[in-house]
């Protein structure tokens, strides 16, 4: 069975550098996953000056390996880095939390199809299918019962600031 699909930056997300903007400085990274296909590089632009996470640039960096698609970013020049940021910014969400849990429910699915398909040509035993399907479907009810703790809630909104 092929590996399941990433839904989180790797581990260690390279900073690339840091571009000013109208005052501001930012830090700028590369986070990376794979989508059982190939690798997908996405820059993230982060304020150096706040606690926030940052948010990301809508514009994909493929690639076959993981060092090609970190390789692509040192070939962008200082004014491509604005450009990005600036496309990021036009189109930046403002519901990160919700986004995570969105994205892990959709890897979750994605796993358990490929778990489904793996037993299907028999690469996989019935059983431990069934036993990886049946824990997949709890984490989805998990990760569904959490996304209206994290509706409507915005990027730097504090847990203490949200109404129960």
């Amino acid at each position: 069975m092929s590996p399941a699909p990433q839904s989180h930056p790797e581990p260690e997300s390279p900073q690339i550098g840091t571009v000013d903007v109208d005052g501001r400085r930012f830090a700028v990274s590369l986070h990376t996953l794979h989508d059982g296909v190939e690798y997908v590089g996405r820059l993230y632009f982060t304020d150096v000056s706040s606690e926030d996470e940052g948010f990301p640039d809508r514009g994909a960096l493929p690639g076959r390996t993981l060092a090609e698609v970190r390789a692509m970013p040192a070939r962008l020049r200082p004014q491509d880095l604005v450009q990005r940021y600036h496309r990021a910014v036009a189109e930046k969400r403002r519901y990160h939390r919700l986004r995570r849990v969105t994205e892990d429910v959709l890897a979750k699915v994605r796993y358990m199809n490929q778990v489904a398909i793996s037993m299907r040509i028999g690469l996989l035993d019935p059983d431990g299918a069934a036993q990886e399907i049946e824990l997949t479907e709890r984490m989805l009810y998990e990760l569904v019962s959490a996304l209206r703790h994290h509706a409507g809630v915005e990027a730097g909104q504090l847990d203490e600031d949200i109404p129960s």
